[in-house]
């Protein structure tokens, strides 16, 4: 496994130096730098260089590294794309085009491309599910939501805001699946967003299991432990459910699963092993795995989000040949158990879905 991984991370370097050289070639024959390095000292590479730097180092300062990386990844594809399709319409013509619309278009269609990234990244949509189940549950409505990762798309009064919204659904519960916050989350915005929790007005309450990013992986650089995150939800009037099992109505069990990445952490097998198999039981399970083990249990929904929804297109459309994940996105149903991935209400550092979208989501489960 580190073999390959380290031979798709070196072969990502080296095409990122191709892919950088041939920007700054493409920045070059602008008519602009042209005119400007002709018969000049400056050569018009070096001065494209100069100009591919400062771009970079705007995009770092305003945003941070990573988006300024992905600005530029996207900027070289159709940079590429567009100067394959000059290569064949001047093969086809014979003569060189007098407008360099190659140029133009790429810079065209990355601003725009990234921009409804951007959009579709910072607005929070609605998703909704109906399913049904001959379990006596009545009608349920649930909202649930992930990867909030305070802090990346909104602040803790921006995540208030979309808490006001979550409460106008009139949820009968409400369920956070992990990744709340990240190791970018101030303690301010942290405690912002805590309290926010505590207006939530849901009939049978609300319940919260960490994610891989929620108890941080830099030690207390962001100026809170884990405990202190947890006391503060607890605070909030919200349940914490790590390898745990509540009875919320009489027809309704929760399970909310240990993260994944702890080792550690209960099978699925022990943790419903006791349960009444006519209640309706709902899995909180962050990172989208074991999939085949849910269903073998007889569970009757599973929520998870920790994908962000495959983030990027084209990679949305591979699903989930990239990772160990079983769904990276939407709804399925396998042995009479339903499965529900969230794209997340907001991203992980990132500022741009251009594959899906930002959303919570509204299930309406029919029951008997």
């Amino acid at each position: 496994m580190n073999t390959r991984w380290g031979f798709i991370f070196s072969a990502v370097r080296i095409a990122g130096i191709i892919g950088a050289i041939y920007l700054v070639w493409t920045i070059s024959r602008f008519p602009g730098i042209k005119k400007l390095t002709k018969g000049k000292k400056i050569p018009g590479l070096l001065l494209s260089l100069a100009i591919f730097g400062a771009g970079f180092a705007l995009f770092n300062f305003t945003m941070s590294t990573i988006n300024a990386v992905i600005i530029l990844i996207h900027y070289m594809l159709f940079a590429l794309l567009f100067g394959i399709a000059g290569f064949i319409i001047k093969k086809k013509r014979k003569k060189e085009s007098s407008f360099y619309w190659q140029g133009w278009g790429a810079l065209i269609a990355c601003f725009v491309f990234l921009g409804i990234g951007y959009f579709l990244c910072n607005h929070v949509f609605v998703t909704t599910y109906d399913i049904e189940t001959d379990k006596a549950v009545g009608d349920l409505k649930i909202v649930m939501f992930a990867d909030s990762h305070v802090g990346t798309t909104f602040d803790g009064e921006g995540f208030a805001e979309q808490m006001e919204r979550i409460n106008a659904e009139n949820p009968d519960l409400v369920f956070i699946v992990g990744d709340f916050v990240d190791d970018g989350t101030n303690k301010d915005d942290m405690l912002k967003a805590c309290e926010a929790l505590s207006t939530l007005n849901a009939k049978y309450g609300v319940y919260y299991v960490y994610g891989n990013h929620d108890k941080g992986y830099n030690g207390n650089k962001r100026g809170y432990s884990a405990s202190t995150l947890s006391f503060n939800i607890l605070l909030n009037k919200v349940h914490i459910l790590e390898d745990k099992v509540t009875e919320v109505a009489d027809n309704i069990v929760v399970v909310g699963r240990a993260d994944a990445s702890n080792r550690g952490r209960k099978s699925i097998e022990d943790l419903t092993k006791d349960i009444d198999p006519g209640k309706y039981i709902i899995v909180l399970n962050h990172q989208p795995t074991d999939y085949d083990n849910e269903a073998a249990s007889n569970v009757d929904l599973v929520l998870s989000g920790h994908t962000h929804g495959g983030q990027f297109f084209p990679m949305t459309l591979f699903g989930n040949s990239f990772g160990g994940n079983d769904r990276a996105y939407g709804h399925e149903k396998r042995n009479g158990t339903d499965f529900i991935v969230t794209s997340g209400i907001a991203d992980w550092e990132l500022k741009f879905k251009t594959g899906t979208k930002s959303e919570y989501v509204v299930i309406n489960v029919k029951g008997e």
